[in-house]
């Protein structure tokens, strides 16, 4: 049963994403709105440290605090529809990963599409990863997690990293990831009216702007299309009314189907990436639930 709560996060999500009318601006009008919102809003936790660096490029941040396992990490991939987001928008729900987990994370900005389509985004979370092994650090200390788009990067980059026989990270954590980019589960009619911040023609069209010249199809733009044999133990949480439902249930059903382990949880009444609601008690035990995942696999 959701939380008295969620009701009232749930009419909030609805009339802010009402306002903005993201869909209706331009793409870099758009991140700027995002970014702005995130910044003036959002709040790190205590006894967190922020530090700042460069990847071959690539801007990224270590959240961490003086608790956290030596040798261990997390890389985060953020979500936004592969054109959206950043470490602004994505800080805070990494850091309380981090809390929950005891583990630091890795929070990378991957080059944003249209200006940046496939593969870009899994040829920066490669290089990250590949980076990470040059520090010393060990496969098996490595997870990936990420949201939405980011689930989906975090599955597609293992296929990569499988197929060219490397190291593959100790375990996947998929956050309502966005596996399917053909829009072709039931839950994009069935949430349509539901979900009160995804809407199914944005993400239509967002699919088209990552996707660039490639099928929609492609097994490494929609994972779902992919043999997902030998790939790492996966950990699923999705909304049950959040319009990428399908897309969670049938990730969860191949990667079974291929002899993945799969800890799969469909979360009564939240919508899409309801864990980054810090204030949510639905998001905080989801969290939790991260934490105490991570913990198992590393700790």
């Amino acid at each position: 049963m959701p939380s008295i709560s969620s009701y009232f996060f749930k009419k909030g999500i609805k009339a802010g994403a009402k306002k903005l009318k993201l869909e209706e601006k331009e793409v870099s009008e758009s991140r700027q709105v995002i970014d702005s919102f995130a910044r003036k809003f959002s709040k790190l936790p205590q006894n967190c440290k922020v530090e700042q660096l460069e990847i071959e490029g690539i801007y990224g941040e270590w959240i961490s605090n003086h608790q956290n396992e030596e040798g261990k990490v997390i890389l985060y991939l953020h979500g936004g529809g592969y054109g959206y987001c950043s470490a602004d928008t994505h800080r805070t729900l990494a850091a309380r990963i981090m809390l929950e987990a005891g583990v630091k994370v890795l929070l990378p900005e991957y080059r944003l599409a249209p200006e940046h389509p496939f593969p870009a985004a899994i040829d920066d979370t490669l290089t990250v990863y590949r980076w990470l092994l040059k520090q010393g650090y060990d496969s098996s200390n490595i997870i990936f997690a990420g949201d939405s788009a980011g689930g989906g990067l975090s599955v597609a980059s293992s296929l990569v990293l499988r197929d060219q026989y490397d190291p593959l990270p100790a375990a996947l954590v998929c956050l309502s990831p966005w596996v399917d980019l053909t829009s072709s589960g039931q839950s994009y009619r069935k949430n349509c009216e539901k979900d009160p911040y995804l809407r199914c023609d944005h993400v239509r069209k967002t699919a088209q702007q990552y996707a660039g010249d490639e099928s929609l199809d492609n097994h490494l733009i929609s994972p779902v299309f992919a043999d997902l044999c030998g790939l790492p133990p996966m950990f699923i949480q999705v909304g049950s009314i959040e319009i990428l439902l399908s897309d969670a249930e049938m990730l969860a059903e191949k990667a079974r189907q291929a002899g993945v382990k799969v800890h799969f949880k469909v979360w009564e009444g939240m919508w899409h990436v309801w864990q980054i609601s810090a204030g949510l008690p639905e998001a905080k035990q989801a969290v939790k639930e991260i934490g105490n995942f991570v913990k198992k696999k590393l700790i």
